[in-house]
């Protein structure tokens, strides 16, 4: 990736162009994370809803414990949105370069650990390794709706799917002569698909992936999806250590 564009991926200067790309590359990790996952520990990690049905369902059932793990997966996913945002603040008000890179460079950092850590052995490390991956998509998915104004989803697709289905539902009507055509986005209708169908797209792919290399690797298949996200954060943090390094020190 050349560092002109893996700067503009994640620099403090957005454009919807730099938005659009870095969806579709965090479409991909999501993609692989959640396959890995499901694979590994048995859960898909950034699906909330599932887990506040799954921890309702148990309650209902007198199954506190498994009830308490759900609860705490929606707790790790929060904690890592809430992160995510307290960096990007943190970064903005020292008006750092990787105001929003640091965030995915703690996602990064958090699946070459579980890359690391091999495969889990038990239902410790496997709840674990959930509460962990829950907590790098709660950091994934508030970068990138703080991002993009909530225009953009990477973790999850039912948004992508709603989404493009709305957009179907508009060209038809408009096709049908149904009412006056609705002002279109700045991006324009068959750009706003292109691009819901591009995410859709990479989340699949990345989840085929994330299949392939969970069964050939174990944990280990954590790695390239963490290289990807530490590639699109590198540059920007490099800029905000060498401007430290610059800086006078006091005599």
């Amino acid at each position: 990736m050349p560092i002109a564009r893996a700067r503009s991926l994640t620099s403090r200067e957005r454009s919807p162009a730099a938005d659009r790309a870095l969806g579709l590359v965090l479409c991909l990790v999501a993609g692989s994370v959640n396959v890995s996952g499901l694979l590994l520990a048995g859960q898909v990690t950034s699906h909330m809803t599932g887990f506040v049905t799954a921890a309702s369902a148990r309650v209902a059932g007198g199954a506190w414990g498994p009830a308490l793990l759900a609860a705490a997966a929606v707790a790790a996913f929060l904690a890592g949105a809430a992160t995510c945002a307290l960096l990007v603040r943190a970064g903005r008000h020292t008006r750092l370069h990787a105001e929003f890179a640091w965030p995915l460079g703690l996602e990064a950092a958090v699946l070459l650990a579980l890359a690391g850590a091999g495969a889990p052995p038990g239902r410790v490390d496997a709840a674990v390794l959930v509460m962990l991956l829950c907590f790098a998509m709660g950091l994934q998915n508030a970068l990138i709706t703080k991002l993009s104004r909530a225009e953009i989803r990477t973790t999850h697709v039912t948004g992508i799917v709603t989404d493009l289905g709305i957009e179907a539902g508009r060209a038809l009507a408009t096709r049908l002569g149904l009412g006056a055509p609705e002002a279109p986005p700045a991006a324009g209708r068959g750009e706003r698909a292109r691009l819901l169908a591009g995410l859709l797209g990479a989340f699949f792919a990345g989840g085929v992936a994330g299949g392939w290399l969970a069964g050939a690797w174990g944990a280990r298949a954590f790695a390239p999806p963490a290289l990807l996200v530490a590639a699109c954060a590198v540059v920007p943090i490099w800029d905000d250590v060498r401007a430290w390094r610059r800086r006078p020190t006091a005599s």
